[in-house]
């Protein structure tokens, strides 16, 4: 059976033409899905009946199971989804005043192998299906009231998004769509480790969504040692992909940088910064460290937070330090991760004897 997620539009106005159906049995559809959160074919009653049966025949709405919800006090909840193949991914619903974002993944697992973030642990699997993806999107929607709606979108769960925006772009159009969740492009934002020939793509096909890249280090020697993958990109052909985006689409681009005690978080590093961001119209998001058990990386002190921002705002840089939410589940930036399905429960046999 198909995943009615991974059709497109055009595709699914196609297969109700051939069942006889009008082509705009699709919006209707769509908004069942999208706007009325319908949880099966069936809760779809304005279509015919021996069309909502066909439905049920032919696709599958759901592919995935929820295998844990997690609840924060600052009202984070997270979904750890078992996919078709036993693989699991994890994704977020953020509640901050008004604003009701999500933040998704991409792929099963990341092989960026960033040295403080859970996601790559264990290395990457495959790429998410379109279907997957907006998957995620409808299965957070419907952890809201029905009088509350997404308003913003962050790709930054497990994942290199640029490495699969195959799959990204189509289900962002969808996000974006009045037949779909209706959310304005300028409340999504793609983020991306800094893959040059990518962004660059972006940039030439004028997409109209955010671009974040994940920084980290300002030089090539510190950046090598916390992202590996660096060492055959380079922070200036990074920054050069940057600019040719900003020149193109005129959105500036922000430059994520999660601090790390006495790693990358001295006066040193933040003059660094400094210069090589000063004239670039962009925003700094400075993240301090969420932990990961297993990993050896600490959360820098409140004074070394403090003096690194004061050399970043006299520097002139327009900075801002992420408030921390969901850490305390495992849902903050750099948290998610490639969860494995628990081993089956063995009852043991009573002895007679």
């Amino acid at each position: 059976m198909r995943h009615l997620l991974d059709l497109s539009t055009a595709d699914l106005e196609s297969w109700l033409e051939s069942q006889g159906e009008p082509r705009y049995r699709a919006a209707q559809v769509r908004k069942w899905l999208y706007e009325r959160r319908a949880g099966e074919f069936g809760e779809m009653s304005d279509l015919p009946k021996r069309l909502r049966s066909t439905l049920e025949t032919e696709f599958q709405l759901w592919t995935s199971e929820v295998a844990a919800t997690h609840r924060a006090a600052d009202g984070t909840e997270k979904l750890v989804l078992t996919l078709h193949d036993g693989h699991r991914i994890e994704c977020v619903l953020l509640r901050d005043g008004i604003r009701r974002t999500i933040c998704i993944s991409t792929q099963v697992g990341c092989a960026m192998g960033c040295v403080f973030c859970a996601s790559g642990l264990d290395g990457v699997v495959r790429n998410l299906s379109t279907g997957e993806i907006l998957e995620q999107m409808l299965r957070l929607s419907r952890l809201l009231p029905t009088d509350e709606r997404l308003s913003h979108i962050v790709v930054m769960g497990m994942g290199e998004p640029l490495a699969n925006l195959k799959n990204l772009l189509p289900a962002l159009a969808l996000a974006t769509a009045p037949t779909g969740l209706g959310i304005s492009a300028r409340r999504i934002t793609i983020s991306t480790v800094g893959l040059p020939e990518a962004i660059r793509r972006l940039a030439a096909e004028n997409v109209p969504y955010h671009l974040a890249v994940s920084l980290h280090a300002p030089d090539d020697v510190l950046r090598n040692r916390l992202v590996p993958v660096n060492a055959s990109i380079g922070v200036a052909a990074i920054l050069a992909a940057a600019d040719e985006f900003f020149a193109a689409t005129g959105r500036r681009v922000t430059f994520e940088y999660v601090l790390l005690a006495d790693l990358n978080d001295g006066p040193e590093q933040a003059r660094q910064l400094v210069k090589l961001l000063a004239g670039r119209p962009s925003l700094l998001n400075v993240i301090p460290f969420n932990p990961v058990a297993g990993l050896p990386y600490r959360t820098p002190s409140d004074e070394a937070i403090a003096q690194f921002r004061r050399i970043l705002e006299s520097g002139g840089i327009n900075v801002m330090f992420r408030q921390r939410k969901g850490d305390k589940i495992n849902a903050a930036c750099g948290q998610l991760r490639r969860s494995l399905p628990p081993p089956p429960t063995v009852t043991p046999v009573a002895s007679h004897g």
